[in-house]
């Protein structure tokens, strides 16, 4: 039986001071078909990161509030995996 760990950060701080200011999946680059799609508490749409991407915590450029956020990753394979993260601010 396949073992996959999603390995992500429970949170992140995108304040500009060179730690933990960005959202990712790690190892995103060794999951070529990954997809990731990150969610605000109302299941609006937020951005859609796919392999190596990182979010920044900006929706169309601006900056938007510290909250939870919901996020749902897809493999190739049809795989999905559902979590959540907090930004701080």
């Amino acid at each position: 039986e396949e073992v996959i760990l999603l390995m992500y950060p429970k949170f992140f701080t995108p304040n500009g001071d060179g730690y933990n200011d960005t959202w990712s999946i790690r190892f995103s680059e060794n999951e070529p078909q990954l997809s990731v799609t990150i969610f605000d508490r109302y299941g609006k749409l937020i951005t859609v990161l796919n392999q190596n991407q990182v979010w920044n915590g900006t929706y169309n450029g601006q900056l938007i509030p510290a909250t939870d956020y919901w996020f749902v990753v897809n493999w190739a394979d049809g795989k999905e995996y559902k979590g959540h993260f907090s930004l701080k601010r």
